[in-house]
């Protein structure tokens, strides 16, 4: 079975750079569990077979990698009871927003923060 994964393309003097959207779902499950209020992504059942054909339906977060290599990232998460869900949204935006560009130089067009639940302790 053949893989549709993306890449970014980043063209250096000695030769290309080829960032996978495995690499850059890494860096934003990362993000999102160092947010305070934010209890984590919200995983779809079935993730495992979204998996075997190498989406990331499931997994509480889709990446698309538009013209230019610029990044549209939504995240499906679950805030904290007693959280501010917007005061955590755009703690959420920003920390991905700066994770993603910090580590591999590609610019985030949007980064959409989808409030699926609520999670009580």
């Amino acid at each position: 079975m053949a893989e549709n994964k993306q890449y970014i393309t980043q063209v250096q003097e000695n030769g290309n750079v080829m960032i996978s959207e495995d690499v850059v779902s890494t860096i934003v499950a990362q993000a999102l569990s160092e947010v305070d209020g934010l209890a984590g992504l919200s995983v779809k059942p079935g993730a495992d077979i979204a998996d075997l054909i190498g989406k990331n339906w499931g997994k509480g977060m889709k990446i698309t990698i538009g013209e230019d290599n610029e990044l549209s990232i939504d995240c499906n998460v679950l805030v904290k009871y007693g959280s501010s869900v917007i005061d955590v949204a755009k703690s959420a935006q920003n920390a991905v927003t700066s994770a993603v560009e910090s580590m591999t130089g590609v610019k985030v067009h949007v980064v959409n923060v989808n409030i699926c639940g609520i999670a009580r302790p």
